[in-house]
């Protein structure tokens, strides 16, 4: 007998905008996404959260707002 477990986790954006101020590392522009991300378990949806993130739209890089 042999058991099978599978597990997924799906993200996607919801919605993207300019956001204010200026990238620290190179003085970009900031832009804004709403991320849907999803949990699911044997093809059952388990999770659903919802956050914001922020991007560096020439450096591509994360930022983290505190």
């Amino acid at each position: 007998m042999c058991l099978v477990f599978v597990c997924d986790e799906d993200e996607r954006v919801l919605q993207r905008q300019a956001a204010p101020g200026a990238c620290p590392y190179c003085g970009g522009m900031i832009q804004a996404l709403d991320v849907e991300s999803q949990w699911r378990f044997c093809f059952l949806p388990l999770y659903f959260k919802t956050k914001r993130r922020y991007y560096c739209t020439l450096c591509t890089r994360r930022l983290i707002v505190q």
